[in-house]
């Protein structure tokens, strides 16, 4: 019978790659990590990875090394960079064991296919302009692929638009979405598909450049250098919320996964974020869903409040990710949980 030391995880190292590798490391598996050369530092000093291979570039060089990977007997667990280099289209000629359904990414990564799934969800979601005519009251511009929200920009009205994105002349397309005034608020679930239990593991909430650190600066000082708002992540800060909230995001995370089956074969499962604004009357608009681990997770990789009141015991979702594989292993359940 098969046993998880028959097995290695892998990532990319790169997004959440520390806690996945530590956590499958917690519950027993070898683990290895794929590096860009002179990118192997963090993976080497934190000792998470019993090997590293190293590649000049991700995109490239992944597919002529997944012969080895598939002789090593190894499970890829993708995250954000991993689908962001690999590409969701690509992912579909991944041929080594992969945790998740490779489906479901497609529908993520097109904007317009998770409008139409989270909103058949039953899930309130910030309005969608579709001409820049249109705006009547302030967007938030979001340009497509954009990098952790690199290039985003507040339009108050059609003649700013345009003003606005003449600085963006080679962009390959945006989204004008209603911008909604409220606190951001990133919930982090995990869905097994072995015991059909959805769990909340963590709250975030992300620091973004330089709309995070405007706040210092004077209104004065910035009319006087025309200081524009810039929304480029760059790190994530633990969140606790009001208990009251709690029901009503198990309610919409589990929509979430109900919805999804009609999607695809599997659905939704294991780790995803849905992102959300929290308006002043407790409402959320959900702006984004993450169908796979979120580096607002990054923060918990010792485990978070609500890991340590389910599990007693250090559980960050890295962690959680591993033990479902194992258990799927150890029940000869094992392609259930591969997409």
């Amino acid at each position: 019978m098969a046993n998880q030391k028959d097995y290695i995880i892998a990532t990319l190292g790169s997004h959440t790659a520390l806690q996945i590798l530590k956590g499958a490391r917690d519950e027993g598996f070898k683990t290895l990590c794929i590096c860009r050369k002179g990118e192997e530092a963090p993976y080497k000093s934190y000792g998470v990875a019993d090997e590293i291979i190293t590649v000049d570039d991700f995109a490239k060089d992944f597919f002529r090394i997944e012969a080895d990977l598939i002789k090593k007997n190894a499970i890829i667990i993708p995250h954000g960079s991993f689908v962001s280099y690999i590409g969701a289209k690509k992912m579909n000629d991944v041929k080594m064991m992969h945790y998740g359904e490779k489906a479901i990414l497609e529908w993520e990564s097109d904007r317009i296919k998770e409008r139409q799934w989270l909103l058949a969800a039953g899930l309130k979601m910030p309005k969608i302009f579709k001409t820049p005519e249109e705006i009547d009251r302030p967007v938030i511009v979001k340009f497509h692929g954009a990098g952790g929200g690199f290039g985003y920009f507040i339009a108050n009205n059609t003649k700013e638009f345009h003003e606005r994105i003449k600085a963006y002349p080679n962009n390959n397309g945006y989204v004008l979405q209603e911008y909604i005034v409220g606190v951001p608020i990133y919930t982090h679930y995990f869905y097994s598909l072995l015991t059909d239990e959805l769990e909340i593991m963590s709250f975030d909430k992300r620091y973004e450049s330089n709309a995070d650190s405007i706040g210092r600066i004077a209104a004065k000082d910035q009319i006087d250098v025309g200081l524009q708002t810039s929304y480029t992540i760059t790190g994530n800060m633990p969140l606790v919320i009001r208990e009251s909230l709690l029901p009503q995001l198990f309610e919409m995370g589990r929509r979430v996964v109900e919805e999804s089956r009609k999607l695809t074969k599997k659905g939704l499962y294991g780790p995803f974020c849905l992102e959300a604004i929290l308006d002043p009357k407790l409402n959320f608009y959900t702006f984004e869903i993450s169908a796979r681990i979120v580096a607002g997770t990054n923060p918990y990789t010792n485990g978070s409040p609500y890991t340590w009141l389910k599990y007693n015991e250090p559980m960050s979702t890295g962690r959680r990710l591993a033990r479902e594989i194992k258990q799927a292993i150890e029940q000869g359940r094992l392609e259930e949980v591969l997409g």
